[in-house]
């Protein structure tokens, strides 16, 4: 609280007007020194601007950090790995980002000096238990201010009248309400809240922005070849590219074949249900690529066990446990079966569907002469089957007796 001996904050700075308000307000409620921490994830905004706002409020030490590549090669391709899928459908956009902040701002407090670290997120969201969790889990004694739950502020007009106070800038377009929130980076964008409220409502065509609707997309397919390395997408037709290019790549093509769009009714960590669209175009034409290269090189049990410990994971992120030590351990059990999960996907990308028509890999496990209705050679003896049956059926048939008498 405001009673805390702050001397010196890092705050999440986007250079919105939300944050701005933050910013002066720390200033004026601790009193304290204030360094802004700009991070570049992808998401598509020029983020110069938020620089010279904070030069503007007399800011002395300003971070604006490229952070795409780490965010894709030690966040994104680490889930995907998994194939970590929240509910069925959720792909974890945000949760994913919220850890490499939070990591990136501790950094910066012990670069800088700082005793504290700050945060726009609201006290209703998942958004303030992943940026603390993660604050705490890399600095026990890090002081940690959220404002959405210390000032008295209760109406947009209050937020307004705030900045109006203190000659920050307000845009016309601020000064009403939001028709929406929107949060991006390079794997996802999602849009929460006001004309999304109502989960039986479809959501107007201007909430979408990094997909075309599936109906306006091209009526040819478009064909790709993904390659993998070690369970990550290395190199699309043949040529090789960074993790972020890889996902800014696949981004554009998801975009152009209106791939990749989730209206989903979440359970939120902090106990409520909230309705969100997702668009995550790239990540929803690597899962299926990454699935694809699995089912080929991937030992069955092996998979299978992948899959139970699956939801567990991505529970785990979505709930903000990224350091955990039960996700690091994940983590290693994932890529350690991730060691020959390596080879070629093609796919048709075609109005909103993603299509697996091919894989192939060195490594891989299909045997031809095992699954042929041709004369196998001798590899298979179908014999065999019947004291596999037979054994497996025992307990079976010992129940059936049993409810027979």
């Amino acid at each position: 609280m405001a009673d805390q001996d702050i001397k010196k904050v890092v705050l999440a700075y986007s250079g919105g007007l939300d944050t701005s308000i933050i910013l002066k307000w720390l200033q004026e409620t601790y009193g304290c020194e204030v360094v802004t921490f700009t991070a570049d994830l992808g998401q598509g905004e020029e983020l110069e601007p938020a620089r010279k706002k904070a030069e503007m409020f007399g800011i002395k030490e300003i971070f604006v950090d490229d952070l795409r590549e780490e965010f894709v090669r030690d966040y994104v391709f680490p889930m995907f790995r998994a194939n970590a899928v929240y509910e069925g459908v959720y792909l974890l956009g945000t949760s994913i980002a919220r850890p490499l902040i939070a990591k990136r701002q501790i950094e910066i407090a012990r670069e800088t000096g700082a005793d504290a670290v700050a945060h726009g997120a609201t006290g209703k969201g998942n958004d303030q238990v992943r940026f603390e969790l993660a604050y705490y889990a890399l600095n026990p004694d890090i002081k940690v201010i959220a404002p959405w739950r210390e000032w008295d502020f209760v109406s947009r007009s209050d937020l307004i009248e705030f900045a109006e106070k203190h000659q920050i800038p307000v845009s016309k377009d601020k000064r009403g309400e939001a028709p929406f929130s929107v949060d991006a980076n390079l794997l996802h964008s999602s849009s929460e809240g006001k004309v999304l409220e109502d989960p039986f409502e479809a959501p107007p065509e201007y909430v979408f922005q990094r997909t075309v609707s599936p109906e306006d997309a091209p009526d040819k397919a478009t064909e790709i070849t993904i390659g993998f390395e070690k369970g990550d997408a290395v190199s699309i037709d043949g040529k090789r590219m960074s993790p972020a290019e890889i996902l800014t790549k696949l981004n554009a093509l998801g975009r152009d074949n209106g791939i990749g769009r989730v209206d989903l009714v979440e359970n939120r960590f902090v106990g409520m249900k909230s309705r969100g669209i997702y668009e995550t175009p790239g990540g929803t034409i690597l899962l299926p690529a990454h699935r694809a290269i699995e089912s080929l090189t991937l030992d069955r049990e092996a998979a299978h066990l992948k899959d139970q410990l699956m939801p567990r994971y991505a529970e785990l992120i979505y709930n903000g446990f990224w350091f955990s030590p039960e996700r690091e351990m994940l983590q290693a059990l994932i890529d350690k079966s991730q060691e020959h999960v390596e080879g070629e996907v093609r796919l048709k990308l075609y109005k909103g569907n993603v299509i697996v028509t091919g894989r192939r890999s060195d490594k891989s496990l299909y045997a031809d002469d095992l699954v042929t209705f041709e004369d196998d050679a001798g590899a298979y003896d179908q014999i065999d089957a019947k004291g596999f049956i037979r054994l497996n059926a025992l307990r079976l048939r010992t129940l059936g007796k049993l409810r027979d008498k």
